[in-house]
């Protein structure tokens, strides 16, 4: 069994997200395909969220070292500010020297044969291309979606950094993984000398596993005047997932009194911007309709959406290159998914590509008003589609980590995994 480094800064007990489940994955599946992963992550002071229940979810023969990491705006700021370079590429850029050196020590002590960095902390991508010119060990990077873009991140001077340290990734790394196509297709128009064979395909999914303990889902007669539940779970970026127009077509429905609280509610687990959204939830009168939820652990929230009678989707134009992590347990779940996303985007290509969603353009309030009527009509009569469950099977979680050992043995295989050399500064490290 080959073995594999992996840089994640994301890892239970992080309790801010689901972006700790592709990684925690695939170290799951991993040994399945003859590849051992080794987990190098942050200590948890730098979480601003934990949730102690994840650790359960951590394989029993998965070894997890943790370095020395601080937040700088939680940690290291006066009355609130802090100097921006004590944050570059990002604000967890405290963790960079001690992952180093204990990175390095678990490239020759584990005997690593390759190295996998995963964003979307750039620290994380920086660590592993030091880790790879220190040990000449092949490098791997897990970009998922857009390190940079035209505007982002916003900051000129973050963006600069971050950019380097995309090139660098660029150059150096014998992989780089994407979670969409056309994300790949961004990167290869910004970096000419990109190839195609370089750029591998691994979209996020589900875990079979996850699914098989929910409640089978009460049967409820069509045209049965129940309240109806529609969930979103996971965050709502202002920007990126702008829900105003949803909201403002909601208000115009019922003051038109074509829904009401008594035959809907809206409820948002975990949406951030909690603040924001409650303010506009009043003025716009709808905060019976809407319900501002606190996060919960991931299998209550599993459980919760499987009770629903729809799923909520958002996605702005803006992020058509990436698809929400979401979108995958929302398939695999089977339920009506309301999608407010661009018709041109990856995600709507998804859906389109498995059936089960209505799609509608996520600033257009017009069509909006137009769609929630049609769709509460869909879900009482039970007219409403679901995802095509045998399209759906091709994003289980296990089939992606055979992907990522397949590419993993073809580089150990291609590139060779002598040690190059032990840093003097690692020598006789007793820190782990």
């Amino acid at each position: 069994m080959k073995t594999a480094l992996i840089v994640a800064f994301h890892f239970p007990p992080y309790g801010a997200g689901s972006g700790i489940l592709r990684i925690l994955k695939f170290c799951r599946y991993l040994p399945e395909s003859d590849w051992q992963p080794v987990l190098l992550t942050a200590s948890t002071r730098a979480y601003e969220r934990t949730d102690p229940t994840l650790l359960k979810e951590v394989p029993p023969s998965l070894p997890v070292v943790r370095a020395f990491a601080l937040d700088t705006q939680r940690h290291l700021s006066l009355r609130g500010r802090y100097s921006r370079l004590m944050a570059l590429p990002d604000r967890w850029s405290s963790w960079l020297p001690a992952a180093v050196v204990k990175g390095a020590y678990l490239v020759r002590k584990k005997q690593v044969d390759v190295i996998v960095t995963t964003y979307p902390i750039a620290t994380a991508v920086l660590i592993g291309f030091i880790l790879h010119k220190l040990t000449s060990k092949p490098w791997v990077v897990d970009f998922r979606d857009s390190m940079t873009e035209d505007d982002y991140p916003r900051d000129a001077l973050t963006r600069r950094v971050s950019r380097w340290v995309e090139k660098k990734a660029i150059q150096h790394a014998s992989r780089l993984i994407f979670t969409a196509r056309s994300t790949i297709e961004m990167y290869r128009k910004r970096y000419p000398s990109l190839s195609a064979e370089k750029c591998l395909l691994i979209p996020n999914g589900y875990d079979e596993e996850d699914f098989q303990l929910l409640p089978a889902p009460a049967k409820q007669q069509p045209g049965s005047k129940r309240c109806l539940q529609l969930l979103h779970l996971g965050v709502i970026y202002p920007s990126e997932r702008d829900p105003r127009p949803f909201f403002r077509a909601l208000s115009r429905l019922k003051k038109d009194g074509r829904v009401n609280s008594g035959e809907l509610q809206i409820n948002l687990r975990a949406s951030g911007s909690e603040a924001l959204y409650t303010e506009i939830l009043r003025d716009l009168d709808i905060a019976d309709l809407v319900h501002l939820l606190p996060a919960i652990p991931y299998p209550q929230a599993l459980a919760e959406a499987a009770a629903s009678d729809a799923l909520l989707l958002f996605q702005a134009a803006n992020c058509d290159h990436q698809i929400p992590a979401k979108a995958y347990e929302y398939l695999r779940l089977g339920k009506p998914i309301l999608a407010l996303t661009s018709q041109t985007g990856d995600t709507a290509a998804l859906l389109k590509e498995t059936g089960g969603a209505t799609i509608v353009d996520l600033p257009d309030e017009q069509q909006i008003y137009g769609a929630i009527p049609e769709l509460l009509r869909a879900l009482r009569d039970g007219g409403h589609s679901i995802a095509d469950p045998s399209v759906v099977r091709r994003y289980a979680r296990r089939n992606q980590a055979s992907a990522l050992a397949q590419s993993l043995s073809a580089i150990s295989q291609s590139e060779g995994t002598t040690w190059h050399r032990e840093p003097e500064s690692v020598a006789g490290s007793k820190s782990i």
